[in-house]
């Protein structure tokens, strides 16, 4: 369907005031855009799903970390594949669920919070982005009720409460405020025994980040949908901090230092057992 006229000229509606959302302007002006609203073929449909997801608040803010790993079915359908963006300038959002649809969900969640902060010249609450997210999701029910599930994690840094916060949802769009730590996908039972053992209070920024790689190390133990850190590929876990100072990828080297340290503490522990 062309969006133009004769002239060339945009319709009125991309230049008529109106909602700040830009959910709810393609939801008027072409619906069926909308990743919700698309027909699927019908019988099962075999797609890439995205696995762990897991997240702490420190002192200062939030980690947020996701393995690399996507499987189908049995096999392993990428060993590369990035799992933790930025929403925003200060929030984050992990990917969990069929790994096509939920990238297509955070870059629709970005453009949603961009357009906000456009038309009314001022970011959203973090409290407010997580209800547009919640929404969004909702908007993924029919999908989901396919098999087609994207359950995401939703985390920032409040700049009115100067807090870190953890949102987690379920499929019906269903938002749910988590405190201290969360995880989320097929080995989110074993991330979360790990980040109950491992979190405390008063945690800083770098030890937040040794406790998320080492709960994804220990859900990749158990859960074989979750790839743990690749030292032979040098293929780390996408780790991401977002504080005051706003979000920051954590860099590989970092990573890797993590990793090790982790490695060489459950050695010491076996008597300098590797196994």
């Amino acid at each position: 369907m062309s969006r133009t006229d004769s002239s060339g000229r945009l319709p009125g509606a991309f230049t008529t005031p109106g909602t700040a959302s830009f959910v709810d302007f393609l939801s008027s002006y072409a619906p069926e855009m909308l990743p919700g609203n698309r027909s699927l073929p019908g019988g099962e449909v075999l797609a890439p799903h995205a696995t762990t997801i897991v997240a702490a608040v420190y002192d200062g803010g939030i980690v947020m970390a996701g393995d690399r790993r996507a499987t189908m079915g049995s096999m392993i359908a990428s060993r590369r594949i990035e799992k933790v963006f930025p929403a925003d300038e200060y929030s984050a959002v992990g990917i969990a669920g069929t790994a096509g649809l939920a990238v297509e969900l955070v870059r629709l969640f970005q453009l949603e919070l961009e357009h906000y902060e456009k038309i009314e010249g001022s970011l959203l609450s973090l409290d407010g982005k997580a209800n547009r997210l919640a929404t969004i999701i909702r908007g993924q029910l029919g999908l989901a009720l396919q098999g087609l599930a994207v359950v995401p994690l939703f985390g920032g840094y409040d700049l009115d409460r100067r807090i870190g916060r953890i949102f987690s949802y379920d499929v019906t769009g269903g938002r749910y405020e988590e405190h201290d730590h969360h995880a989320v996908g097929s080995g989110s039972v074993f991330a979360r025994g790990s980040l109950k053992k491992r979190w405390h209070p008063g945690l800083d920024e770098a030890a937040a980040v040794g406790v998320a790689v080492e709960a994804l190390m220990d859900a990749a133990d158990d859960d074989s949908a979750t790839g743990g850190p690749d030292v032979e590929r040098a293929i780390w876990p996408v780790v991401a901090t977002v504080g005051a100072a706003g979000y920051r990828r954590v860099a590989d080297e970092a990573l890797a230092n993590a990793t090790a340290a982790v490695v060489a503490a459950r050695r010491e522990s076996r008597g300098g057992d590797a196994r």
